[in-house]
């Protein structure tokens, strides 16, 4: 079930607004309840149906140094309140290194540069080996979302970016098949940092990008996934863990650089 709704619950979506917006346009009319219902059932859809009970699958993690966790699976699933697009076990990875300050939430300035955020242009690395099945890396890292304004106007921007599509949402990003029918998904990449193409074969721990502000992004950071299809918009999320579990909201994911020195 949870794996058929996530197959079709973006598609079921766009066709039930597609059908109560034909009306006066197309021969037909469709009854005000109907169409309430069909709303109803689609959104239910989007948002509660498609978790995948599994048995979490071990990675590497993606990022070296000091990074926290916000928008963990450790903490509630799903973690980013929905389960479309495979994000029922995604983890939001933030670069926070000791007495370096980033930009927090406040009501002035309205945004930041991507280049305030210590976090842009940090290395991103295979969780696991496998092959490259898709690199985008055309979108440009916009200014954060950190103030009260700015967090308004990225929900509004979401809805309008999901019209769109997926690659919108995730922003420049990379989809890696680890085999077995389990997709890696990097989002939320820099623009033009991709070290890797469709086709190549990576390994676990290779780096294959660096950290962005692209898509649906709050500020530069690192959005990662495992899902059972190589396009978002079809995939179910997959369980997976860290070699010393996934890291709660706020918790410090302290990892050695590939020299045993944190990353700055």
């Amino acid at each position: 079930m949870a794996r058929l709704a996530a197959r079709i619950r973006i598609p079921l979506l766009f066709l039930v607004v597609l059908a109560i917006l034909g009306q006066g346009v197309l021969p037909y009319e469709v009854p005000w309840w109907l169409s309430l219902l069909a709303v109803a059932g689609a959104m239910t859809l989007y948002v509660f149906v498609g978790r995948v009970d599994a048995e979490p699958l071990p990675v590497e993690p993606p990022v070296r140094g000091p990074w926290r966790a916000a928008n963990s699976p450790a903490c509630r699933v799903p973690s980013h309140g929905l389960h479309a697009y495979g994000q029922t076990y995604a983890i939001d990875l933030v670069f926070d290194p000791p007495g370096v300050t980033r930009p927090g939430l406040s009501w002035l300035p309205p945004a930041h540069r991507p280049a305030e955020f210590p976090g842009l242009g940090q290395p991103v690395h295979a969780a696991a080996p496998g092959r490259v099945v898709r690199v985008s890396q055309w979108q440009r890292d916009h200014w954060s979302r950190t103030s009260v304004p700015g967090v308004l106007y990225l929900i509004a921007e979401g809805m309008i970016r999901e019209l769109f599509g997926a690659g919108r949402v995730i922003g420049n990003h990379i989809v890696v098949d680890q085999g077995g029918g389990r997709y890696a998904l990097y989002a939320h990449l820099q623009r033009r940092s991709a070290l890797v193409r469709a086709g190549d074969h990576v390994e676990a721990g290779q780096p294959i990008a660096r950290c962005g502000n692209s898509g649906n992004s709050s500020e530069p950071h690192l959005h990662f996934q495992l899902m059972d299809h190589s396009r978002p918009t079809f995939a179910a999320g997959l369980p997976f863990t860290f070699p010393e579990g996934v890291p709660a909201n706020g918790e410090l994911l302290a990892t050695p650089a590939l020299d045993g020195r944190p990353t700055t």
